[in-house]
């Protein structure tokens, strides 16, 4: 027995030096034993001595460990430590100064600003989540509807003494919440040990650890397996591109580069303060895929968005020096191998899983297959839409008609990869204010038009994702030491706004033509695409079935249009199903459009027409109630999208 464990031991040692432990956490960190002691495994290859410290002994270089030669790991068994206690290692680096670091492995620190890991105890969970985890290994992710809630734990709303939410708390409040507004999954920014909130997340510590100021890892897997009962999937923000500067944690752990670059210039980013990991060293992807796969096995999550993948492609992406590939390019082919391989795994083990990459340059295909040569995402953040949309509502009407390629050109390209169109964190912050904020003119139309922005972003073919807090027009910027000014729902306008976004996002779930279909042309045809003197943009979504497609009308002007043509390809009773203008929504109308019956006269690449009212910066959907799909035809060329591909996908959104 005692043979088979030190065999699997050693065979756990030899993945971990090749790159294909993916499992690496069950060899290095902190185990229990079934004999009640402990074991703690570290790498350190370069460090002369390492000391196991802590509560247990004082601190103390009391308990020095022993290392394996074969890869540097260094390790001790103990009875000394339990459940609770505190403990680092304290290392010997190579050039003889002595560093407490933490432990990479540790599952569960204490509470920042300290970093000490916990010796920490999680026991297996019974999910009851069965039904939900069935269901997703059954269905195709690319035909169903995902709308996505993005939130920050810890701002999303807090205690009156300015604590934040637990998961216990966001168990019992969030998850209602978003069922109730109709929102298909909730995306956390990096949930992960992190020592300063300031980062939001994105300068990681403990790569296998909750963040103890977000609650226990128990709490965590309650509020994801609740989510699953309430149909609602959990996707979090993952950072495997760089990593938190601070000399205890992981930056040159054994007084060598490690877990960082050899080369200075690619070690070191300057971007964001922070180091880059070495994707091409092997013990280093091992650590990377296994806190990957950690974390959707051991909380049951459904999906992780992988943060900037364009640092991990590009040698020239940071501000500093760089220098170029063997090939004399700026690939980097480590970071590009390493996502590969990572989509791999993730993949062969969990087909099911929702891979997203925030990638904001169009030089290499980031979802598909890999073997085509694309990395191998599911779906990719689509910045070039989110950038040039955003830079139309902020713009004055009088000047949209000039740029109205914006609201246009992602036709163009929409079908390069498979995209998710964000209204994110990153938009209302630093200055750039919040969505509401962002919207021309008074009050009134700001509302009006992100009614109308949030309509096209439902309409767009893509998935869909959403910051907290725009939901019902916050106007101030997000803070992330703040919890959301849930006050703003005091206001009859916000309310309203609410009530609209919860309206739309049902639509959305109900409507096949939105989602059923998205990943072909098939999705869409546009109707007028061309009319920047009155800014009205029109196009078709497209179910399975010939009789089931919605008309999408955009009135991105301030005036209003009588007896507006809008071209249909079947005769028939068509119905008003969203007028964004309703008083419910916070608009002026008290009546919706009536039905509206086709006119025998053509409109562009239309055989017939039906006309109705545009409300002013408003939008409608408008649906087939009562059609004649076998009526022939009369004979004229269809409207299509140019889907030839543009060697750079959108220059607009490329490197933002």
């Amino acid at each position: 027995m005692v043979e088979d464990k030190t065999q699997q031991v050693a065979e756990a040692e030899a993945r971990f030096l090749t790159g294909e432990n993916f499992y690496s956490q069950h060899f290095l960190g902190c185990h229990k034993q079934k004999d009640e002691r402990f074991i703690f495994r570290v790498w350190a290859p370069n460090a002369q001595q390492v000391w196991l410290v802590g509560d247990f002994n004082d601190w103390a270089d009391s308990l020095p460990m022993q290392r394996r030669e074969e890869s540097g790991v260094w390790e001790i068994q103990t009875s000394q430590a339990n459940v609770g206690d505190l403990y680092k290692f304290k290392v010997r680096q190579a050039s003889g100064r002595e560093v407490f670091k933490i432990d990479p492995y540790a599952i569960f620190f204490e509470k920042r600003p300290h970093d000490a890991a916990v010796v920490y105890d999680l026991k297996p969970k019974k999910w009851q989540d069965g039904l939900w985890m069935g269901r997703k290994k059954r269905s195709n992710q690319f035909k169903r509807p995902m709308n996505i809630y993005e939130v920050h734990a810890s701002s999303w709303r807090q205690h009156e003494d300015g604590t934040p939410y637990s998961f216990a708390d966001l168990t019992r409040e969030l998850i209602p919440y978003v069922k109730e507004l109709g929102y298909t999954h909730i995306e956390f920014m990096p949930l992960m040990e992190h020592p300063l909130g300031m980062s939001w997340g994105y300068q990681l510590i403990g790569y296998f650890a909750l963040s103890s100021y977000y609650g226990t890892p128990e709490e965590f897997q309650e509020f994801v397996e609740t989510c699953h009962l309430n149909n609602i999937g959990v996707l979090v923000d993952w950072v495997p591109g760089h990593f938190c500067i601070n000399d205890d944690t992981l930056p040159y752990y054994d007084g060598t580069p490690t877990f960082e670059y050899e080369d200075p210039d690619r070690a070191k980013n300057i971007r964001w303060g922070s180091l880059n990991f070495d994707l091409g060293k092997p013990q280093v992807q091992s650590f990377l895929i296994s806190s990957a796969l950690f974390w959707i096995e051991v909380y049951h999550l459904d999906g992780i968005r992988v943060d900037a993948v364009s640092n991990m492609l590009y040698r020239d992406y940071d501000e500093g020096p760089w220098t170029p590939n063997h090939e004399g390019g700026n690939r980097n082919f480590e970071g590009y191998y390493f996502l590969q391989k990572l989509n791999a795994v993730i993949k062969l083990a969990h087909p099911e899983t929702i891979m997203v990459a925030e990638e904001s340059s169009s030089d290499t295909k980031v979802t598909g297959m890999i073997e085509s040569g694309a990395l191998g995402f599911d779906y990719k953040w689509n910045m070039g839409w989110m950038n040039d949309v955003l830079r139309f509502y902020e713009m004055d009407p009088i000047y949209r008609k000039d740029h109205f390629n914006l609201m246009t050109f992602s036709f163009m390209y929409m079908m390069n990869e498979n995209y998710i169109l964000p209204l994110s964190h990153d938009e209302v912050v630093h200055g750039k204010k919040s969505l509401m904020h962002k919207m021309w003119g008074d009050r009134y139309k700001q509302f009006s038009q992100l009614r109308n922005l949030f309509t096209y972003m439902i309409a767009h073919p893509g998935k869909k994702l959403l910051f907290m807090g725009g939901e019902w027009g916050q106007f101030l910027e997000w803070k992330y030491d703040h919890g959301l000014e849930w006050v703003d729902l005091a206001d009859s306008m916000n309310k309203q706004m609410q009530h609209f976004t919860t309206t739309l996002n049902h639509l959305y779930k109900n409507e096949k033509a939105l989602w059923e279909q998205e990943d072909s042309w098939d999705t869409i045809e546009i109707i007028d695409a061309d009319n920047t003197d009155d800014c009205v943009l029109s196009f078709i979504r497209q179910g399975k079935t010939k009789k089931d497609f919605l008309v999408i009308v955009l009135n991105l002007a301030p005036v209003e249009r009588q007896n507006f043509a809008i071209g249909v390809p079947y005769p028939g009773t068509y119905t008003e199903v969203l007028n964004t203008e309703m008083a419910a929504f916070g608009g002026t109308w008290t009546k919706a459009n009536p039905d509206c019956q086709t006119l025998d006269i053509a409109f562009k690449d239309q055989p017939y027409q039906i006309q109705t009212i545009l409300p002013a910066l408003g939008a409608l959907i408008i649906k087939p109630t009562a059609i004649n799909t076998r009526k022939p035809a009369k004979k004229t060329t269809k409207a299509k999208v140019n889907h030839k591909k543009t060697p750079a996908a959108n220059q607009s959104g490329k490197n933002n």
